[in-house]
């Protein structure tokens, strides 16, 4: 028997992205409902006229705003995507076939990233299996601020469907740079939270230690430039968080 599907985005000045997310959608869902955080560009214009449900919602945190978007849907069997992201031909093919058969309460699936133009499949970054479709009843959102995901409960189920959920995720470099900025913020504020200290040897070795194993042990360099660019931001980013984490608890030297 066939199920009822509702897919749920949330978005904040995503007329960049926003489109395609939508337009991978149809045909395969019942509903596409869209939680905004205020946006200021043409991203409710495009959803609207793009047959989305569109609610606006003060942003909360990652975590509660995709818990909120789960329960705004209409159908228990919710397909949780990010504006940046689309499904591919054969991710579009596989997610009817669990449609019309439904197995389990939630499905994984990979996700393929396209950074500045170039799809990504090594550094650590592919495959980068995702849960996204779920029976609501079994699973939620969870996690800390930054690396939120579906937590499904113990008693439930889960399959993996072939085909990739595309990510566009960053257009130019400077783009990851300030989201990494972001992020590492984040990160700081919730290892503070949990007493989580850095020392000098986190400061100075770990970058070192990000750096070789995405470049070499996770074949980054056979992405190319974009691969070499990857790992150092990646490394970086590690350096700004442990940074932090130190100068936070007043032991930076």
């Amino acid at each position: 028997m066939e199920i009822k599907l509702s897919a749920v985005i949330i978005t904040l000045d995503e007329e960049k992205n926003i489109e395609r997310c939508l337009q991978s959608l149809h045909g395969i869902v019942d509903e596409i409902v869209v939680i905004d955080s205020f946006s200021i560009d043409s991203t409710e214009e495009i959803c609207k006229s793009l047959g989305a449900k569109f609610i606006q919602r003060q942003f909360e945190g990652y975590a509660t705003q995709k818990n909120f978007a789960l329960q705004s849907a209409k159908f228990d069997f919710v397909l949780s995507l990010d504006a940046d992201e689309a499904l591919s031909d054969e991710l579009r093919k596989s997610v009817l076939e669990a449609k019309l058969n439904w197995k389990a309460d939630g499905y994984f699936f990979n996700r393929l990233t396209n950074y500045c133009g170039q799809w990504i499949r090594h550094c650590g970054w592919y495959p980068d299996r995702k849960l996204r479709l779920l029976d609501r009843r079994k699973g939620s959102w969870g996690g800390g601020e930054v690396h939120e995901k579906i937590m499904m409960r113990k008693d439930s189920s889960t399959q993996f469907l072939k085909g990739d959920l595309l990510h566009y995720s960053y257009y130019t470099t400077s783009e990851h740079l300030q989201q990494q900025k972001h992020f590492t913020e984040l990160a700081v504020r919730e290892d503070s939270k949990i007493g989580r200290r850095s020392t000098l040897f986190h400061v100075i070795l770990n970058p070192l230690y990000t750096f070789i194993r995405k470049y070499f042990f996770q074949l980054g360099f056979l992405d190319g430039y974009y691969g070499l660019v990857i790992c150092l931001i990646s490394a970086r980013a590690n350096y700004w968080k442990y940074s932090k984490l130190r100068q936070s608890a007043n032991l930076f030297l």
